[in-house]
């Protein structure tokens, strides 16, 4: 029998949501830059327009709490490093060397992750039911990406980019437990700021390397215009958003939630670009919402 959620609780899953839906968007966004600008670079722009925009509504607040930061700074060091520096520069490297096919595919693999990690670092109990809801989001995923067309996996080719992209969703498991763990100490606008910024100095010397092999040009209208989407929307409101979501619901049922980052894909793709939808994506969409609604579902 079910119980009724709490307020808090139902703002998680609206927050988790959000940043999924946002997350959906930058990767379409990111699918039409892989011939303008290269990883690295991207995800520095990435990452410096975020933090602009926020350092005026959290300059006071990382005054105020500077003593705080300094107490976790650890914490907060491993956080940026993890979530800033290198997990979304990986996806990008990945989405140069492998198809768009294979990162969906091994995208399945960042709620498993989460969850698994989340018994074993905060003894989150993995049940029959919430593993009853992996597999049917998973086989969801799984059946959009390959249009239906399960012949399409027998001849599956997994290159360099592939290991990256399992790379990134790792790290992205590692960096949602991390964030649980949050202190209490630190305000949520400190957080987040600092994380940017400890994230963005740390990336320096990975882009000053790449700079001087491949001096970068003036971008472009379209380049320049992606990049504010990507760093006010996919970085600044998403991280927000993810972040308070797991403080809310906890990462396993976060990262299930993640699963119709898929779904928004797809629509997104056929409101901007114009692309079909089928009877496989109504399947999909069915097995990976009643995957989530299954591993969510409260008992009392």
């Amino acid at each position: 029998m079910s119980t009724a959620l709490t307020a808090e609780s139902k703002a998680g899953y609206i927050y988790a949501l959000l940043a999924t839906v946002i997350w959906s968007g930058n990767f379409i966004v990111a699918r039409g830059l892989v011939d303008d600008i290269d990883p690295v670079t991207l995800s520095f722009y990435r990452w410096f327009t975020a933090t602009i925009v926020l350092l005026p509504f959290a300059a006071k607040a990382l005054a105020r709490q500077r003593q705080v930061i300094a107490r976790n700074l650890w914490h907060l060091v491993c956080i940026a490093f993890l979530g800033v520096t290198i997990f979304n520069t990986i996806v990008y490297i990945a989405g140069h060397q492998t198809t768009a096919l294979n990162l969906s595919l091994i995208a399945v693999f960042a709620p498993v992750f989460i969850i698994l990690l989340a018994r074993i670092f905060l003894g989150e109990p993995i049940t029959w039911q919430r593993l009853a809801g992996i597999v049917l989001s998973s086989a969801g995923v799984v059946t959009l990406a390959v249009h239906g067309e399960f012949a399409r996996l027998a001849g599956l080719q997994f290159n360099q980019g592939d290991l990256w992209m399992l790379l990134a969703t790792f790290i992205f498991a590692v960096y949602t437990i991390l964030v649980r763990n949050k202190p209490t100490e630190i305000e949520p606008t400190t957080y987040l700021a600092a994380t940017f910024l400890f994230g963005l100095i740390m990336m320096l010397p990975w882009v000053a390397w790449q700079w001087a092999a491949t001096p970068p040009t003036l971008p472009s209208a379209h380049v320049l215009g992606s990049v504010v989407y990507i760093g006010v929307g996919a970085s600044l409101l998403s991280y927000l958003f993810w972040n308070r979501a797991v403080a809310s619901i906890g990462p396993s049922t976060a990262g299930m939630v993640y699963y119709s980052l898929p779904l928004f894909c797809g629509l997104e793709a056929w409101l901007i670009l114009g692309e079909q939808i089928t009877w496989t994506h109504a399947i999909s969409g069915i097995a990976i919402i009643g995957g989530i609604l299954l591993a969510t579902r409260q008992k009392a």
